[in-house]
């Protein structure tokens, strides 16, 4: 088995992990190497669905970015891509799938037992794309400094020293202090996996690069190893985000409020609405359109709401004329009941929270407008049937509109030409070959060549 793997590190979470893997992947693919993504353990609710490798039918869910590195590649996403992911229910706890399919709710602690078992299923989908593929980019986790973890790393250098992957090491230098992260984080890697760490990559960087030779320079020197770029910031190419820390970077303003969940899941949801709000607390401000997205706890997000006053807050903003939407949990949320507790009271539907897990890519409709959508859910919902549904599955009425009040569990419907006349395509070939391009204009393409292929 020849298959190259390469390694992408961080310095820490979202300093460009997803982007450069998704770049790499697409220049791969150009260069005519068959590449396939994997990221063993992935800690995101912004998930997706996906066919189950080796199966000729059924689908499991996996993280929205090793979706878009499978079409970065040219590939029809799987499991294997993503053998472990871990959404967060509550702040000790997570929901555990693996290889698409609900494994066990567990705390920290008791994840952490399941080591050995887990280090299993992450090789062995790894092994299977291997045998697959020219070449396999690996994306790690976090920073891959965190000493406190290495015993039990699957993610990061103690999956790439099993599998012997060459890793490129990113930071972001927007965010301030490259030198000490960069330097730091050598500093604390064990001799073997400094071996490994072939080049470095400064990213997110403004202005004229050439300002920053003397600081590359200098890193090289310090870290013994070569850079591989210095690559600029751009906002002019949109990626679907891995996890909830890029919501912070950056808020705007606008006539759309999106309530900002302590367990928000697929958030993409609305990247296509420009300018909208992300609100966590009541305000004096009046808008045109209130959305409440997608949960991994929809309980206990609905207590949270409760608690922060902004249960009253939407139902007096709805009395003021706004259009109140719900995706999925927040669908949920907006009902009567849930599970014999009480909603929201805007929509007249009841849930019930059931064991088995709904994932499902589903071809919709609404009007005359045909679109792909979602589901990922735990919950059946029951509405009138005289009231008007949201869309058609499969002739099958899916969601309601009653009242001002939409809800569905449809994920990516609001990209729809039928439910917002602005479409933002995210995803498309033309984003994966304006990455390609970006890495091949910035990056050391001979150094990459040497070091990695």
């Amino acid at each position: 088995m020849n298959t190259r793997g390469i390694f992408i590190g961080g310095t820490a979470s979202h300093v460009g992990k997803s982007w450069f893997t998704s770049a790499i992947c697409r220049y791969l693919r150009d260069r005519g190497l068959r590449v396939a993504p994997f990221k063993a353990q992935n800690m995101s609710n912004n998930s997706g669905p996906c066919r189950i490798s080796g199966q000729a039918d059924g689908y499991g869910e996996i993280g929205r970015a090793q979706i878009a590195q499978a079409h970065a590649c040219g590939l029809e996403p799987e499991t294997d891509m993503n053998p472990i992911l871990l959404k967060p229910n509550s702040d000790m706890g997570s929901q555990v799938v693996v290889n698409g399919r609900v494994w066990r709710d567990l705390s920290a602690s008791a994840y952490y037992e399941e080591f050995p078992v887990l280090l299993q299923y992450v090789l062995d989908a790894y092994e299977r794309l291997a045998r697959k593929f020219d070449a396999v980019v690996i994306e790690g986790a976090g920073s891959v400094a965190e000493v406190n973890l290495k015993a039990r790393d699957l993610v990061n250098f103690g999956l790439a020293e099993r599998v012997g992957a060459k890793a490129l090491l990113v930071a972001d230098i927007d965010r301030g202090g490259v030198f000490g992260s960069l330097i730091g984080t050598m500093s604390l890697l064990t001799p073997c996996e400094r071996e490994l760490v072939r080049s470095f990559a400064v990213n997110r960087f403004r202005g004229d690069g050439r300002l920053f030779n003397d600081g590359v320079t200098f890193l090289e020197e310090k870290m013994e190893c070569p850079c591989l770029g210095v690559f600029p910031w751009t906002r002019d190419i949109a990626l679907d985000e891995e996890d909830a820390v890029s919501l912070d970077d950056d808020v705007g303003d606008g006539s759309v409020a999106i309530i900002r969940l302590p367990r928000i899941s697929n958030f993409t949801d609305f990247d296509c609405i420009p300018n909208a709000k992300l609100v966590a607390s009541p305000e004096r401000t009046l808008f045109d359109t209130l959305i409440l997205p997608g949960t991994k706890n929809t309980h206990g997000d609905l207590q949270w709401l409760r608690g922060v006053g902004l249960d009253a807050w939407i139902l007096r903003q709805h009395a003021a004329g706004a259009t109140i939407i719900g995706v999925c949990g927040g669908y949920q949320m907006m009902g009567e009941s849930i599970d014999g507790q009480p909603g929201l009271g805007l929509l007249p539907v009841t849930t019930i929270t059931m064991p088995e897990k709904i994932v499902k890519p589903v071809r919709a409709r609404i009007g005359a407008t045909e679109f792909d959508a979602y589901e990922i859910h735990m919950g059946v919902t029951a509405r009138p049937a005289t009231c008007e549904p949201f869309a058609w599955v499969d002739n099958e009425s899916e969601g309601i509109r009653h009242n001002r009040c939409i809800g569905t569990y449809l994920h990516d419907a609001l990209k729809s030409g039928a439910a917002i006349k602005t479409v933002k395509a995210i995803g498309s070939d033309s984003t994966y070959d304006q990455l390609a391009e970006w890495f091949r204009d910035y990056a050391n393409l001979q150094l990459f060549e040497e070091q990695y292929l």
